[in-house]
């Protein structure tokens, strides 16, 4: 049992190395650990979606073999980022760096907040306070920040754009947009809203997918814009619970869409399709399939927030679907301990 007091370590799963590597222009998810594999489990689909000639496939083994390197150099080019940005970087925005305060939240979401933290608080109850976009799939909207802090929030991240700091790329999907533990805003910004508002909430929304033990996340900003990311594949997330916000700027498309769970056969018959709303949050779980339709015009901006339970993941990594393999990580990793199983009360998860 870890010693009370001393700091938790986060892991990954060695499978964040081989699995899921996605390759846009066929569309797909791929698990790759040797040529002779990748021919016998994808040669049929991917010859289906334009990989036919040698080149083409010597090409994707290419590529496949760089973003395995990649992910192996992450944690620590990630760090590296983070101390360069912390020693050089200067904000145009400075106040959105201090800790997370009341008057940056809609007051909608403060009132959802202080509901679910109340005595005799239940999800019946507190379904009156949220907007339920698909009760079916359980998701949910609720405002979040006010138009003043997203408008604050993005200066500073076209700021931080414009500057010549290093950036890394915010997810295996998205070319663009920002790693928010990087800029230095997970402890000011991202831990005080998981913990002090977030955790409440989820814990009666989703009990069972991990909600009331939410101990770590990844959060980032993605950006949209013409000439660069303009739509999202098909996916689900790397996360139990998944928080995205709208902060701007002027665009239209690019809604989302949502399917059925991962696991579930034709996950994708009948789409829903979701609006984005500038400071408005919707609210699902992280193994629903979702993506986002092509951007029309202008930009648009999104704090995408992935909550992570250890005591649900630890059992269970949700991108392999196997017992996580640990590899130790900087920071909160992705969301996996080391935790003794006494630290964790199975009997409450099932």
């Amino acid at each position: 049992m870890a010693t009370a007091g001393a700091p938790r370590r986060f892991c990954r799963c060695a499978c964040f190395c081989s699995e899921n590597l996605y390759v846009a222009r066929y569309g797909l998810h791929l698990c790759f650990r040797s040529e002779q594999q990748l021919r016998q489990d994808y040669g049929p689909i991917l010859r289906s979606r334009g990989c036919v000639s040698t080149k083409d496939f010597q090409q994707l083994l290419a590529e496949l073999q760089q973003e395995v390197a990649r992910r192996q150099r992450l944690g620590q080019e990630s760090a590296a980022r983070k101390a360069l940005i912390a020693s050089s970087y200067h904000p145009a925005r400075p106040e959105v760096y201090n800790s997370l305060q009341d008057a940056a939240l809609a007051p909608e979401f403060l009132s959802v907040a202080e509901y679910s933290a109340s005595p005799g608080a239940d999800r019946q109850g507190l379904l009156q306070w949220l907007q339920t976009v698909s009760e079916e799939k359980r998701i949910y909207r609720v405002p979040v920040f006010t138009a003043s802090f997203c408008q604050a929030l993005l200066e500073e991240l076209e700021h931080f754009e414009r500057s010549d700091m290093p950036k890394g790329r915010p997810n295996t999907m998205n070319n663009y947009g920002v790693l928010l533990h990087e800029l230095g805003l997970d402890e000011p910004l991202v831990t005080p809203l998981r913990e002090r508002f977030l955790q409440p909430l989820m814990a009666l929304l989703y009990p069972d997918c991990g909600g009331g033990r939410l101990d770590s996340h990844r959060a980032f900003v993605v950006k949209y814009a013409p000439g660069q990311d303009r739509e999202l594949g098909c996916h689900y997330d790397n996360a139990e619970l998944t928080l995205n916000v709208a902060l701007g700027k002027a665009f239209t498309g690019g809604a989302l869409y949502f399917g059925g769970l991962f696991q579930a056969p034709a996950a994708l018959t009948e789409p829903l399709e979701v609006q984005h709303v500038v400071g408005q949050g919707v609210l699902h779980r992280g193994g629903q399939l979702h993506g986002a339709r092509p951007l029309g015009t202008g930009e648009r901006w999104n704090l995408v927030v992935w909550l992570r339970a250890s005591a649900v993941r630890n059992r269970l990594c949700p991108m392999c679907c196997r017992e996580p393999d640990l590899v130790d990580d900087e920071g909160f990793g992705d969301g996996f301990t080391r935790e003794e199983p006494t630290t964790v009360d199975v009997c409450a998860l099932t």
